[in-house]
Formats: C-alpha cells, sequence, structure tokens
C-alpha cells in the first residue's frame, strides 16, 4: 500500500510539475511578443524631434544623440550589430556620419541566407540662421522622425517574435539630405562583399495620413516591380496605392531605395503618406513633434507587421522585378 501511495504520489507531483512547466512556457511566450503602443511611438518621436538634437544634421552633435538613442533601442530588443558595431561610417561624406545598421539573423538554415533590408533616414537638415522668427532649428518631425519612429517599432517587433525565417537588416540611414549618401555608400559596401538582397522597403514621411484618398500609403517606382500588389495582398486590403505626384516629382529616386535598386537590381521601394498637400511644413523649422497624429502613425505600424511579415517568411522570392 505504501509503494502505490507512493507511487500515486509521485504520478501526481510529475503530472503537476509538467503541467505548471507548460503554463510558465505559456506565460512566457506571450510575454515576449511585442504590442504597438502610441505611447512607444510617441516617446521615441518626441525625443528623435527635441531641440536639443539640433535637427539632425548628418556629421553633428546632435545627430550623436539620435544615433546613441537608437543603438540603444537594438540593445535593448536583443538586435545585433551587423558590422563590427552599429555604426556603418560612411566614406563619402566629409563629416564623420554613420549609418546605424542593426541584424535580426534569420531562423531557417535555408531562407536565412536572404536578406530583407527595412530602412530609414534619421537625418534632417540642422539648423538655418536665415530662417524666420525665431525657431531656427529643422526638428523634421515628419521628415523622417516619422519613419524612423515607425522602423523601430517594427523592428522591436521582429526581434522579439523570433519567426523571421529570412535575415532582415534594419538600417537608419544618414545623410539622405545631402544626396542619398548614407544609403549609397551602404549599397556599394554591400555589393562589394556579395550580400544576398532580396527586396528592399524604405519607410519615408509616415507622421500625417493622405487626404481623399481610398489607401493610406503610397509606393514609390509602382512600374518597378510587384511590390504593390504584394504589399496589399499581405495587408488584406488597400494599404497601398499610388499618386500623379510620385512620377511628377521621380520620387522613386528621391529616397534611399534608389541605391539598393541601382546596386543590386532587386525590388527596392519607398512607402510614404505625405502627398504634398497634407503638410506645409516640408524642410521647415515648423515640421514639429505636436502636428504628428501618432494614433495613425500606431496604426500604420500595426498594419505594417503582417505584410513586413509575410515578406520575411515567403517561401519563395513573390516579390520581384517587373518583366521589360
Amino acid at each position: 500500500m505504501k509503494k502505490i501511495l507512493l507511487f500515486t504520489a509521485l504520478s501526481l507531483s510529475l503530472v503537476a510539475c509538467k503541467s505548471t512547466s507548460t503554463k510558465d512556457t505559456s506565460v512566457k511566450q506571450q510575454e515576449t511578443v511585442y504590442e504597438i503602443k502610441e505611447a512607444n511611438i510617441i516617446e521615441t518621436l518626441k525625443y528623435l524631434t527635441l531641440d536639443e538634437l539640433e535637427g539632425r544634421d548628418s556629421g553633428s552633435k546632435g545627430i550623436e544623440k539620435a544615433a546613441v538613442y537608437l543603438e540603444n533601442q537594438f540593445k535593448q530588443h536583443n538586435i545585433k550589430p551587423y558590422f563590427d558595431s552599429y555604426r556603418d561610417t560612411l566614406s563619402n561624406y566629409k563629416e564623420t556620419s554613420y549609418n546605424i545598421v542593426g541584424l535580426i539573423e534569420g531562423t531557417d538554415p535555408k531562407l536565412k541566407n536572404e536578406y530583407i533590408i527595412l530602412g530609414a533616414h534619421y537625418d534632417h537638415i540642422g539648423i538655418t540662421p536665415e530662417a524666420k522668427g525665431d525657431d531656427k532649428i529643422n526638428n523634421g518631425a515628419n521628415d523622417n522622425a516619422s519613419g524612423t519612429t515607425i522602423l523601430s517599432e517594427i523592428a522591436k517587433y521582429i526581434a522579439t517574435f523570433k519567426n523571421n525565417k529570412r535575415s532582415v537588416l534594419v538600417v537608419y540611414f544618414s545623410a539622405e539630405e545631402r544626396g542619398l549618401l548614407g544609403s549609397q555608400h551602404l549599397a556599394d559596401k554591400l555589393k562589394a562583399k556579395g550580400f544576398n538582397l532580396y527586396a528592399m522597403l524604405n519607410f519615408e514621411m509616415m507622421g500625417v495620413p493622405m487626404t481623399d484618398k481610398d489607401f493610406e500609403l503610397y509606393i514609390t517606382g509602382p512600374q518597378t516591380s510587384n511590390m504593390w500588389d504584394k504589399l496589399n495582398e499581405y495587408a488584406g486590403e488597400k494599404l497601398v496605392g499610388v499618386i500623379p505626384e510620385e512620377r511628377q516629382y521621380q520620387l522613386f529616386r528621391a529616397s534611399d531605395n534608389f541605391p539598393f535598386y541601382v546596386a543590386f537590381n532587386v525590388p527596392s521601394q519607398t512607402v510614404c503618406s505625405f502627398d504634398f498637400k497634407n503638410y506645409a511644413y516640408y524642410h521647415q523649422p515648423q515640421d514639429e513633434f505636436q502636428l504628428m497624429d501618432t494614433k495613425f502613425m500606431t496604426s500604420i505600424t500595426q498594419k505594417m507587421l503582417p505584410v513586413v511579415t509575410k515578406m520575411i517568411n515567403a517561401e519563395t522570392q513573390e516579390i520581384q522585378l517587373t518583366k521589360k
């Protein structure tokens, strides 16, 4: 009888331990899913637009503070440096400037050797002494603290979820405002080392919603690939469209996607919500945090999560250049 009771007690104990262990694992998994919150959007956006960052001009003391802030986010969410450090020093700009580059390694034995670059430029145009009024600092809230903030939230989600089959480079570009110098430098550098790039998606000026549109973002270079269609397919809705100004102002060539298209000849495009009618303060000191629609930014970030996740995890290279 004692033996049976002992065996029963041990069995119940083991079952209890197993049950507790399973429950703890479930709780742990739930805790590791990163949730997009407006408070986090506000925190990053507000910091990047502080006057003490002096408009984040490339090579300035202000952009150095932004770089440290973004590096610390990488560290906090276990995003590794792709190079020896997070800093990729530009070889084509007179002042010491650097892209901030983080790596989220893929989980699939084969697909992890293919890369997706998610990018946004974190620089702006600095201080304009001749600007009218007392405010001379171009804080660059919409251009492009907004895109940088949205990308930072997407990066945190991917890094925490740890379910990306392909490897991802998260890049905050410097010297975009100086002629796409940061992206040009990195594209040439990666091409020279035989980098296996599948696609590049860039986030630009996403702080306010578009006006009178039945979609929320537009894409540049829609004719170059099927990315436009695939983004909407992945979103499960008409999230992305095209505006006439995209062609009129040749926007495909105007942001950090373009050097990767030239160097690698792969789908490389930008999504944006600045439609030339919805925001009056492009490259002006009035481009301030207070004018950003953080609820819109939060919503767009949430909608982009399945889009980016499906792009990263597609079994084949579903996004392809348009055949000429």
